[in-house]
Formats: structure tokens, C-alpha cells, sequence
């Protein structure tokens, strides 16, 4: 080998190398796929009576499941409570249905201070409307989550209630069926 088939060699080598950390770049830096739902995000309601309720949402459907919404995962969280008297609890999701800015949550209550609601199955639906979304939930005619009868997976109410301005904004990431 004389001495310009060695530079030649290592020309190429290093053209090869440059070439794969290049490659390796723009994989790293290629977009990610897209989930196939959610509903994330934090907002208070608006009461007249000056309620302090809370929700917040950390709910998401992986691309892969995009044909099974009972195969979503998260969590999703309330407060409600007037002059110092209320509960919370928190549930973990088992099914996420969206629908353009219309997303339907359910899951079965894992933490709670309201005495019988572990256990319990609810369902909410959040309306993306921006800063002034809507919610609704399964318990809105019974009072409670207690009280409800067994709730199938992604049921709920229509999204009666308001977003208290300014308290924060949901987002639903519309699901794609293959139907």
C-alpha cells in the first residue's frame, strides 16, 4: 500500500464515520410517533358558591393500542370542597375515547378520602374548547361516586360544567380508529 491508497483509506474511513454519526443524529432527532389519544392538563371549575374543585388529567393511549382504548394507562385526579368541607380522590385509568376536542376518561378510583368510593369505576368527559373547556362526569345525577351503580369503561356525562377562567386549559389529542 503506498502512501495515497493509505490517505485515500482514510478518507474514506473517516467519510463513513461522519456519515454514521450524521445518520445517528437524525435519528435521534426524528419525530416520535404519535400517541393515538390523550387528555392531559389541570383546571378548576367554576361555581357561583365559590366551590373549590379541582381536575387534573395525565391520560394517554400508545399508538400501538390504537385499536383498544381500554388499553390506556395514566391517571386522573379531583378535589371538590366548600367552606373546608370536600374530598379528593384519584383514579387510574382504564379506558380514554377521544374524539375530535371531545375526550371520554374512565377509571377506577384507587385513592380517595370519601368514605366507599375506592373501588368505584368513574367516568368524565372533557370538551377542549381552549381556555373556557367544559367537563362533565358519570356521578352528575347520583351526588357522588359512592352512590353510582356499577359504570361500564369509557362512560360519562355530557360536559356540563365550565373551566373557571384563567385556572388552566386541558388538551385532548383526537384518537384515529382504523374503521
Amino acid at each position: 500500500m503506498n502512501h495515497r491508497t493509505k490517505i485515500v483509506v482514510l478518507g474514506s474511513a473517516l467519510l463513513l464515520t461522519a456519515t454514521a454519526a450524521s445518520a445517528a443524529t437524525a435519528s435521534d432527532e426524528s419525530p416520535r410517533q404519535r400517541e393515538a389519544a390523550a387528555l392531559t392538563g389541570t383546571a378548576k371549575l367554576y361555581r357561583s358558591a365559590g366551590d373549590d374543585i379541582t381536575f387534573s388529567f395525565d391520560a394517554h393511549l400508545a399508538a400501538k393500542d390504537n385499536a383498544d382504548p381500554t388499553r390506556a394507562t395514566g391517571t386522573f385526579e379531583w378535589s371538590h370542597y366548600l367552606n373546608g368541607a370536600g374530598a379528593r380522590a384519584k383514579a387510574k385509568v382504564d379506558c380514554l375515547v377521544t374524539g375530535g376536542k371531545v375526550a371520554v376518561v374512565s377509571g377506577v378510583i384507587t385513592d380517595s378520602d370519601l368514605p366507599g368510593a375506592e373501588g368505584k369505576r368513574v367516568g368524565i368527559t372533557v370538551h377542549d374548547v381552549g381556555r373556557r373547556d367544559r367537563l362533565g362526569y358519570s356521578w352528575a345525577s347520583t351526588g357522588d361516586p359512592v352512590e353510582m351503580k356499577e359504570l361500564p369503561k369509557c362512560v360519562s356525562s355530557a360536559p356540563f360544567e365550565r373551566v373557571r377562567k384563567g385556572t388552566g386549559d386541558f388538551t385532548v389529542v383526537p384518537w384515529r380508529p382504523g374503521f
